[in-house]
């Protein structure tokens, strides 16, 4: 595990005078706040010595079926007791992987992904192989020539780490047409699929697609969170899994924390049940896509020699610069100009994506996102002068073993 020089310039983009469009932080202003306050008074007045006290390893049981009735919204059909909760999502996702990768064994990621799995990954000695996305999400025939390729290798694949929906960082979305393609790739080489899926419930025009879980419940682990949907200061994620994998999951679980917060997991139960999360959510879609809209048209005012998706949910934009130019290199010019990215070199296992950028949307006011992208288009437009003068152009990073931290800042 190592941190970079990229991670400590994020102590400078935090600063007020700094648009950050860096971070995946939820707007938390939009949440009802007030009423929030007075059912989390309500909690502790009449269940304080319950929530204060130490939990069960898998997890409030009444938070586990509300779990299910969220997750159904997505085709998930589940019973309480295949769901094991964690510290977030993050948590998750480092339990699955305790419990299945040996140092030297290969997890097979997109390209790219999400910065803080390719760091719990690297932890565990992992070799990561990255398969190519487009527009309609992971590439079937790639990922299955790939599998192809590392059977003949005599590699070992432990599971497909996937973000299907509204991907982090590209913003795409495996098409309902590839998802059941994919899953019989993985089926027939004998891999497992691991879904990420903490902005499903996020789009912006469609009703949520179904998850890759609702498909296949063998051969799949659902990990959600409620850090988009509701609030990440609770650390509330879980796990769907079979129960042969969901007893390691507990144990696995009790070994890291001894048992999730009791106090974080009644919270959450508390305001599913006491509040309305679904207008909630969908309060959340409509101002995520004022501000995607404010991004995509900054951007095309801004700075058309770039070019970049226009994702339909989630929180991100994925951009490529004009040629020749590298996000790594040019992140501390970004910087003293007052606005933050994040490279493209963080969402790759091999150090390459110097060519691109995310652009996140969720956390500052559509204005603030004009204003960012107005700066960041003057500090694009002076590298380009610089390339057409000296000729010089992106590589990519020479040194691989500097994935940036899954920090609030980064995630």
């Amino acid at each position: 595990m190592r941190a970079s020089e990229i991670r400590a310039l994020f102590s400078v983009a935090n600063r007020p005078e700094v648009v950050s469009l860096a971070g995946g932080m939820p707007y938390l202003e939009g949440l009802p706040l007030d009423v929030i306050a007075d059912t989390m008074q309500r909690l502790i007045a009449t269940k304080g010595t319950t929530a204060l006290q130490y939990g069960s390893g898998q997890g409030e049981e009444s938070l586990r079926e509300h779990i299910t009735q969220v997750v159904a919204l997505e085709g998930v059909s589940a019973h309480p007791d295949d769901v094991v909760v964690t510290t977030g999502s993050q948590s998750a996702l480092d339990l699955v992987t305790r419990i299945f990768v040996d140092p030297g064994d290969v997890v097979l990621a997109e390209a790219p992904s999400y910065v803080g799995a390719l760091g719990v990954f690297r932890s565990y000695q992992a070799d990561v192989v990255q398969v190519p996305l487009d527009a309609d999400g992971l590439v079937p025939g790639e990922l299955d020539a790939t599998l192809t390729r590392l059977a003949a290798d005599g590699r070992r694949v432990k599971f497909l780490y996937t973000v299907p929906t509204f991907q982090n960082p590209a913003g795409v979305s495996l098409s309902a047409e590839r998802r059941p393609q994919v899953l019989e790739i993985c089926r027939r080489h004998g891999v497992l699929v691991v879904e990420d899926n903490p902005y499903g419930l996020l789009g912006f025009d469609d009703e949520p697609m179904a998850a890759l879980r609702s498909y296949d419940t063998d051969g799949v682990l659902y990990l959600g969170s409620f850090s988009k949907t509701f609030a990440p200061g609770y650390r509330v994620g879980f796990v769907i899994a079979p129960h042969a994998v969901r007893d390691k999951l507990v144990l696995a679980s009790e070994s890291a924390v001894l048992s999730p917060s009791n106090a974080s997991q009644l919270a959450v139960a508390t305001y599913l049940e006491t509040c309305d999360w679904k207008a909630q959510i969908k309060a959340y879609r409509e101002l995520y896509r004022e501000r995607r809209d404010a991004l995509v048209g900054a951007l095309g005012e801004h700075l058309p020699s770039a070019s970049w998706n226009v994702p339909k949910g989630g929180f991100f934009v994925w951009v490529r610069l004009p040629g020749g130019l590298d996000a790594r290199a040019m992140l501390p010019r970004a910087v003293t100009a007052r606005v933050a990215y994040v490279p493209g070199t963080a969402f790759y296992f091999d150090g390459s994506g110097s060519d691109h950028m995310r652009l996140s949307f969720c956390f500052p006011t559509p204005d603030r996102i004009r204003e960012g992208v107005r700066r960041l288009a003057g500090v694009v437009n002076s590298e380009s002068e610089l390339v057409q003068i000296f000729g010089t152009s992106a590589r990519p990073d020479p040194d691989t073993d500097d994935v940036e931290g899954p920090g609030p800042d980064l995630a």
